[in-house]
């Protein structure tokens, strides 16, 4: 222990010996300066004066009990009851056998007898005082966020296993607490703003928790996590926490949604519990009110279903239960309709689940990464089928098969397109990729040399979605495309509403100066088909020419119109 404090090593602490007894300062000091910046104090007033002076300093105060103006018990009671100072750890100097045991119940660290036993065990109930005292310190800065004062994630799910058992595994709550558009209130007004939400947030927090028990943790880089006992009204104690929250940060102008995994009796592991509250939290609109849901039954199953989907889609792929249907594509700018090419969509016939959506799975397939592996299958199962039409008929059908966000960041997916282009004896021109208008916004430079790069092999860039994203104007001219889609939205009421079909003709006015041309989903009728080519539309798809079909009623289309010229 003596190494550990000594002078040479550069870790000298800063020691307080207080007794009104010159020669037992004397004698404490003669033990403990070769290894301490040892100061003192006559009483326990001057001795408070001297903590507090340098309570950020000062190691250790070794204390007499029994003194004249402010005796020890009473400064005892002062430092452990103060925040700033309770961090500094008290020895007490006692000959009575009773008062060690109450100043060790008062939060005294330790005691050294009097009269004095010998140096080395001296400097060893000091030392490890000493020690004991920083090790806490160290742990406390560690389970705590800097920031909120709350607990880590690790040591927050730590405690919370702890108070399980503690409380014999009695129900509690799992709340997750999300603030909105925080991402938008740090590029507003700076991060020492957001740092000041946060605060208020974990304040709030802290007597929320302290108010109705339980833990709290900072979980994120806007988010927290609270266990606490279950009650019965705590939809309400959590409207109160939003009451609170609102007057502490009505300047700021903050929101925040809360999921809420109720404990009813079933067993579970406090990490389901927050994963359930966290989803039932991120199924609420990130708006302008603060707002909270609870995980239920029909967020189970959801969850569950989504599982399935995942766990099965391997096999699916495998199996071929995926199949890829063909829209065809008219071009509009001849008196009469001509196709021109096709877009790929995947259709998924489940054995036991039946036809499933493409609305079901490509979503939960994009968040988990699981949308590359379904990509290419069907870019492979694309090209395979514009190959057998190419044997077929002796004309090319180009199809446009969607390029998700993920894939765009995938480092091999020129070589992956090119290998499936040319393994089919097909140009890259046969294979056009559809790009959402909003993966343009994700990083904008390193897309742009992406679809630069693409097109440069001969690919050819369908902008999908367009309108839909946040691509400024000024971008625009700077983006790799070679034709723009209007989604279908715009294109729905063009006939009862003039600010949608003159939001059409601006799109498209934007097209002509990029030289690109526009292409039309989700067109039903001949009215939205006349106005659309009024507008200058090129290229229209849709059920007012067709449905997507499967391989064989796309053939039927062709064989029908096998005499044009394709």
């Amino acid at each position: 222990m003596q190494e550990l404090f000594t002078r040479e090593k550069g870790l000298e602490r800063k020691i307080l010996i207080v007794d009104d007894e010159y020669i037992e300062r004397e004698m404490l000091a003669a033990m403990l300066s070769d290894l301490y910046d040892v100061s003192y104090s006559e009483n326990g007033e001057d001795a408070l004066v001297f903590i507090k002076e340098n309570k950020y300093t000062l190691s250790l105060v070794i204390l007499d009990l029994h003194m004249p103006k402010l005796d020890g018990y009473s400064l005892l009671k002062i430092i452990r009851s103060d925040a700033q100072l309770r961090r500094i750890p008290v020895v007490v100097l006692t000959s009575e056998k009773g008062s060690e045991v109450e100043c060790l119940q008062m939060g005294a660290a330790d005691f050294i007898t009097k009269p004095y036993e010998a140096p080395d065990i001296v400097r060893a109930r000091v030392g490890r005082a000493i020690e004991l005292a920083e090790d806490s310190i160290i742990i406390h800065e560690t389970e705590r966020d800097s920031l909120t004062k709350l607990f880590n994630k690790e040591f927050f799910f730590e405690y919370g296993k702890r108070l399980d058992r503690q409380r014999d595994n009695s129900p509690m709550d799992a709340v997750v607490v999300d603030i909105n558009r925080f991402r938008i209130v740090n590029a507003l007004y700076g991060r020492s703003y957001g740092d000041e939400v946060l605060k208020k947030i974990g304040n709030a927090l802290h007597d929320f928790v302290n108010n109705v028990g339980g833990l709290a943790c900072r979980s994120g880089s806007n988010s927290f996590d609270i266990y606490i006992p279950h009650y019965d009204d705590l939809e309400e104690k959590i409207k109160g926490f939003f009451s609170k929250l609102e007057q502490s940060t009505k300047e700021n102008k903050v929101t925040v949604r809360v999921g809420i995994c109720l404990d009813e009796g079933q067993p579970s592991e406090m990490v389901e519990k927050f994963d359930r509250a966290r989803l039932a939290c991120h199924k609420l609109s990130s708006g302008y009110t603060n707002c909270l849901g609870f995980y239920d039954s029909k967020i189970q199953n959801r969850e569950i279903y989504e599982e399935r989907l995942i766990k099965d889609m391997d096999t699916a792929i495998e199996e071929h239960q995926f199949k890829v249907y063909f829209q065809p594509k008219y071009n509009i700018t001849a008196e009469v309709p001509r196709l021109t090419s096709a877009e790929a969509l995947v259709r998924w016939f489940h054995p036991e689940l039946g036809m499933i959506s493409p609305g079901d799975f490509i979503s939960v397939f994009e968040n988990n990464g699981l949308i590359q592996k379904l990509d290419r299958f069907v870019w492979s199962e694309t090209a395979k089928q514009i190959k057998q039409w190419k044997q077929k008929y002796g004309k090319s059908i180009p199809v446009s098969v969607n390029v998700s966000r993920v894939d765009i960041f995938e480092p091999k997916l020129e070589e992956i397109l090119l290998d499936i282009v040319k393994g089919n004896s097909l140009s890259t021109g046969e294979l056009l990729l559809e790009i959402t208008e909003s993966a343009y916004t994700d990083d904008s430079m390193q897309i742009v040399e992406k679809v630069s790069s693409l097109r440069n092999k001969g690919f050819k860039i369908e902008m999908d979605d367009f309108g839909c994203g946040y691509s400024s104007l000024n971008m625009l001219t700077a983006l790799p495309i070679d034709a723009l889609k209007l989604d279908m939205k715009f294109i729905r009421n063009i006939e009862t509403n003039p600010k949608d079909y003159s939001l059409v003709c601006i799109m498209t006015e934007i097209a002509k100066l990029l030289n690109v041309p526009v292409i039309a989903e989700g067109v039903e009728t001949k009215g939205q088909v006349d106005l659309l080519k009024k507008a200058g539309c090129d290229i229209i798809q849709g059920y007012y020419f067709s449905k997507p079909l499967p391989t064989k009623e796309f053939d039927a289309l062709i064989d029908k119109i096998k005499s044009e010229d394709i």
